[in-house]
């Protein structure tokens, strides 16, 4: 028994079809574009202390997962610079926590309020934590610099 021969483009379809599975893989297997993101840290109310920097995707922003990168480091001034490098282009919003005294946390005074440095990306004016929205931004592939006064 004889098997039926492929008609004459079966071949030629064939190897499109090979170079585009081994163009698919090739695309997925490289790394997503990483950007530097600056982030000008200003108006720091003492030079001691501790600075807890964290860029966060939504999920990072609800807790939910961890942030995208973060930092911690003692300030030299009452400005700071801070530089997360090759995050993955996208949105992202960014926290920041003076914790002045060393003791680990955010303190507040009796009704609440912070009475230690903190901020947001795009600074809002909110009496609460802001919404991601309100803080998010889109981190480009060039990458970007931002600015976060603290209050």
């Amino acid at each position: 028994m004889r098997l039926a021969a492929h008609p004459p483009h079966y071949e030629a379809f064939a190897m499109k079809l090979i170079v585009s599975a081994a163009s698919l893989l090739l695309l997925l297997t490289l790394p997503a574009a990483a950007a530097d993101l600056t982030i000008d840290l200003q108006d720091l109310h003492a030079a001691g202390g501790r600075l807890k920097i964290a860029a966060v995707s939504a999920e990072g922003w609800e807790g939910k997962a961890p942030p995208a990168a973060a930092q911690m480091l003692s300030p030299s001034g009452r400005q700071q610079q801070v530089v997360f490098r090759d995050l993955p282009a996208g949105r992202y919003a960014v926290q920041v926590m003076h914790d002045e005294n060393g003791n680990g946390r955010l303190d507040t005074n009796i009704i609440g309020m912070p009475t230690e440095g903190y901020g947001f990306s795009n600074n809002p004016r909110v009496m609460r934590k802001p919404t991601f929205d309100e803080a998010a931004f889109e981190l480009p592939e060039q990458g970007t610099a931002i600015v976060i006064t603290l209050r």
